[in-house]
């Protein structure tokens, strides 16, 4: 891979994740982690417990969970793809421990889709008691809550991470190699 693919690729991640900054009002095609952010906020906010419109709420939830599960496994693995060999080929070692650690991140914050598709189950189930289900959809909002936080922190570590890694390779291609 080249020196300009490399860092298209990384101007392209960059691009994704400045998403956030500029999409707050609107819920369009979830592509990136950004993008994520938002979409995650607006199903926490679609489902509120007590409501009595819960049926039509949980199937708002369910679709944006399922735009927002979408679109974060693609953007992870394009980044997962297309940024290994970059980091193999221009990062220093600290650079692709970070990779390492951003790597396991997007695994826990995939699990953790899993995990509200398991409660958005046994909320729609039919089987749990009104207590049951009513502490099931608070622990919902507060884990929705909670990975937004954490894809917002990784969106931020893997951008330090990018701006570096340009560093890098544009020092390589002046013949100064990496750190």
């Amino acid at each position: 891979m080249v020196q300009e693919q490399v860092l298209a690729i990384i101007n392209r991640v960059i691009e994704e994740h400045k998403v956030i900054h500029e999409r707050m009002s609107t819920l369009q095609s979830v592509a990136n982690d950004a993008e994520a952010m938002l979409a995650i906020e607006k199903a926490k906010e679609s489902f509120v417990p007590g409501r009595l419109d819960q049926a039509a709420s949980l199937v708002k939830f369910r679709e944006i969970s399922d735009k927002v599960d979408t679109g974060l496994r693609a953007h992870f693995n394009f980044e997962e793809t297309s940024l290994l060999t970059a980091f193999q080929n221009y990062a220093d070692t600290r650079l692709a421990a970070g990779l390492q650690t951003l790597l396991l991140e997007h695994k826990d914050l995939t699990d953790r889709m899993n995990d509200a598709r398991r409660h958005l189950a046994d909320l729609t189930g039919g089987q749990l008691s009104r207590h049951a289900w009513e502490a099931t959809a608070h622990d919902l909002r507060a884990h929705i809550t909670h990975t937004r936080k954490l894809i917002e922190g990784h969106n931020g570590r893997e951008q330090v991470l990018l701006v570096e890694l340009q560093k890098q390779i544009k020092s390589a291609g002046e013949g100064t190699g990496p750190a």
